[in-house]
């Protein structure tokens, strides 16, 4: 269930709810525009289908933690920006469907020029009512090392308008009243769904799109169009590889690697693979005014697998990991799979080491020792004698490696290897008109929550971790 405290009108729509109506209006316009996601939702759903019925373990947890009602509307998207003020304002606009930046990702020291947060529901209650979360790119001007085209590039920016007059009306009824009527939140995701929409026709020459392209294809696909088309949808999946297994025999050419952590009897953090950007037809607009016609790949359809939300403890050992991987000689999949095999690989080690956040429930076990008065009194011994169960947090958030490698697979093999050691959360927060949430920070409130449920339903002063 939602929280649903700060609603102080009974005719307003809650936040999670204008969220997941969009969200569900995004995937429609997107499976309408890219019909192969549309493919590839029937494909997540069989493979979700079959590991659920093989494994009635995966499926008693999913129904523990209520992951299981939320498994087919699981989904993220991502765009990219060109500018602050966009930024600025695609915040308010996610702020009316209860969505906020969520962490600060550096992509540009994986040869991806923009830094990038995650807009989504902060609360375990938000997030199981709409998981929907959009990953947002900021280009980063000051990267593009031709003085002149950086100037034409901003120049371009600066005269389009990725809003509609009415949705920014609405934002800012919003803001005002505290919320929105149903006709208002029906209105606003019509309005807002213009922002994402795909427009074939480009607002530069096709010269200069080919001048952004040598640059960086990621550049042309900001710059070069009316707004920031949502560039891939995303579903969720119980065995990421069995998708990427199955998506040839149906005519969907993944791309070459799954990206993030092995594969693992425990999953952690996020795997992420996807099809190939579609080459699409576009018209540029001449010096002249003629149209000449070429094309773009930009949009794609990704699959993500998610596991266990590490601490600070756990991703500094992941990240210690993967960097010894990427730097080892040989096949890279081998070396991952080598250097993984020291992190601990179940449920009770992750929890035991610290290195994963939990929630907590109380079993049936333990009401009914509460009710006998025969309840053990520290964590610990609460879990060992049944009275307690425990499940891993969801990771909701993303890996900047990760992000940056599904990306590159989507803009050609010439992309560059870094542009060095950039990151500049500063200037993102700045530009966003707003500090980004620490997401370890919230994943330890999560697990708090959790055990101070536990201790009031069991009668308990408290329980802690130590």
């Amino acid at each position: 269930m939602s929280v649903y405290a700060d609603a102080n009108r009974e005719t307003w729509v809650h936040p999670d709810e204008i969220r997941m109506q969009f969200s569900r209006a995004m995937s429609a316009m997107y499976k309408a525009e890219v019909p192969l996601y549309g493919e590839l939702l029937v494909l997540v759903g069989q493979v979700n289908q079959q590991a659920l019925e093989q494994d009635a373990e995966l499926a008693e947890r999913l129904q523990l933690t209520g992951e299981i009602q939320r498994l087919d509307m699981e989904r993220h998207g991502a765009i990219r920006l060109g500018c602050a003020s966009e930024l600025a304002t695609m915040r308010r606009l996610f702020a009316v469907m209860g969505m906020y930046p969520v962490g600060y990702y550096d992509l540009s020291c994986a040869g991806v020029p923009v830094h990038s947060t995650a807009f989504r529901a902060i609360h375990e209650g938000s997030l199981q009512h709409s998981p929907f979360r959009v990953f947002t790119s900021l280009l980063r001007l000051e990267l593009i090392d031709n003085p002149e085209l950086r100037e034409l590039a901003r120049s371009v920016l600066e005269r389009r308008n990725i809003f509609t007059a009415r949705v920014i009306e609405l934002i800012e009824r919003f803001e005002q009243a505290g919320g929105l009527e149903q006709t208002e939140a029906v209105e606003f995701i019509e309005q807002a769904l213009e922002t994402f929409r795909w427009h074939r026709e480009a607002t530069v020459s096709a010269a200069l799109y080919q001048q952004l392209s040598e640059q960086h294809r990621l550049i042309a696909d900001v710059v070069a169009f009316k707004g920031p088309h949502i560039n891939h949808l995303t579903p969720r999946t119980l065995d990421i590889d069995a998708v990427q297994a199955g998506m040839p025999q149906r005519g969907i050419e993944p791309k070459a690697i799954v990206e993030g952590p092995p594969a693992r009897r425990c999953p952690i953090l996020l795997r992420q693979t996807s099809f190939k950007a579609l080459h699409e037809q576009v018209v540029f607009v001449e010096d002249n005014g003629d149209w000449a016609v070429g094309g773009h790949s930009a949009r794609f359809g990704e699959i993500e697998q998610r596991g266990a939300a590490l601490t600070a403890k756990g991703r500094a050992l992941y990240d210690r990991m993967l960097d010894n991987a990427r730097q080892a000689d040989g096949d890279y999949a081998s070396a991952l799979v080598a250097q993984f095999a020291d992190f601990p690989d179940d449920y009770a080690s992750l929890r035991r080491q610290q290195l994963a956040y939990f929630r907590y429930f109380v079993s049936p076990v333990g009401r009914a020792a509460k009710a006998q008065g025969e309840l053990a009194s520290t964590l610990e011994a609460l879990l060992a004698a049944g009275h307690l169960c425990c499940e891993p947090l969801v990771y909701e958030d993303f890996l900047p490696v990760s992000a940056a490698g599904i990306f590159q697979s989507n803009l050609g093999d010439a992309a560059r290897d870094s542009y060095g050691n950039s990151a500049n959360q500063d200037a993102f927060e700045r530009d966003l008109g707003a500090r980004v949430y620490d997401e370890l920070a919230l994943y330890a409130e999560t697990q708090q929550r959790s055990l101070e449920r536990c201790a009031e339903q069991l009668g308990l002063p408290g329980l802690s971790l130590c």
